[in-house]
């Protein structure tokens, strides 16, 4: 058996997890690679990454390449002399990289493969109603989350789960499988399986402002899906009319009851404690949101400030 010596490759808070549990568990990492510092926010302070705070924490070897296909970067990574290159949350590869390693190099992914392939897979499972998910280990090949699959682990999703809920659990549901991952490799007993493509049929394309907009028109339990889809982050958006002003409203959570009425969709109606907005066959009570400028509050504390009229309406 040959002992593994790992490099890591991650960005966000989700890959933390993972490198945390890798290195609290003795493997020996040769090196972390995470994304390079770049500005951020209204006052473009440089911004570092969950994963660089937690190498230099840990006094890991840092890599912060901005071109990995860069001679000089490969020669750095190639003399760290690993055998094994463990991905989670970062970019894509060149080949040349990916192939580097002798025992390859795989990635967690946050979905059960071929499901969900792309960026935002916890948000859309959780958007499309799914009452599962779970995480998939698989060695990289040319395309994006195509690859072996070494390992899967499920779980539920519950009916009000969020997609933050979702990603710590799936965060700590990762760790485990990457372990026994890393423990099928060294053992020699990883038997990648291929991905079967005609099993497709949800992809995880990337979010942006147009597909984090809350669509009205749609039924109550898939505007609430959506809501909690994309809570806490990047949010579901609405604008909010009334006469004159428009405000363009975050909504982090909320409900759906189902109610008979007549009302036209979008029309929002207001007590001193709760925010209530028509829908096909019901309301979407609001019980946390965001208006522009204020910070994030629960309904009744935004109704002590704003008063909505009975002319408005969510578009």
């Amino acid at each position: 058996m040959e002992k593994l010596k790992i490099v890591f490759m991650g960005t966000p808070d989700f890959a933390v997890g993972i490198l945390d549990t890798i290195y609290k568990e003795n493997y020996e990492i040769a090196g972390v690679i995470t994304a390079a510092d770049k500005p951020a926010g209204r006052g473009q302070k440089v911004s570092t990454s969950a994963v660089k705070e937690y190498a230099l924490a840990n006094n890991l070897n840092l890599l912060q390449p901005t071109n990995l296909k860069d001679e000089s970067f490969l020669a750095e990574l190639n003399a760290l002399n690993a055998n094994l290159f463990v991905v989670v949350a970062f970019r894509m590869l060149p080949e040349v990289v990916w192939k580097m390693p002798k025992f390859g190099t795989f990635n967690l992914h946050a979905s059960l493969l071929p499901q969900y392939r792309g960026a935002a897979p916890i948000n859309w499972a959780i958007i499309n109603g799914e009452e599962k998910s779970g995480v998939t280990t698989f060695f990289i090949d040319e395309k994006i989350d195509t690859g072996a699959m070494i390992l899967q682990s499920e779980i539920t999703i519950s009916k009000n789960e969020t997609a933050g809920e979702l990603h710590d659990r799936l965060m700590n549901l990762g760790c485990t499988t990457v372990l026994d991952s890393l423990n099928l490799i060294e053992n020699g007993k990883a038997e990648p399986k291929e991905q079967d493509n005609s099993l497709i049929s949800k992809t995880a394309y990337k979010l942006n402002k147009e597909n984090c907009k809350i669509d009205w028109s749609k039924t109550g339990g898939e505007i609430h899906n959506h809501i909690r889809g994309l809570s806490p982050y990047p949010a579901a958006w609405s604008f909010f009319k009334d006469g004159e002003q428009e405000w363009n409203v975050k909504i982090f959570e909320a409900e759906f009851k189902l109610e008979e009425h007549n009302l036209k969709t979008g029309t929002i109606i207001t007590t001193k404690k709760e925010i209530s907005i028509a829908v096909k066959g019901g309301f979407i009570i609001v019980h946390n949101l965001q208006f522009p400028g204020k910070k994030k509050m629960k309904a009744h504390e935004l109704l002590n400030g704003i008063h909505l009229t009975e002319n408005a309406i969510a578009l």
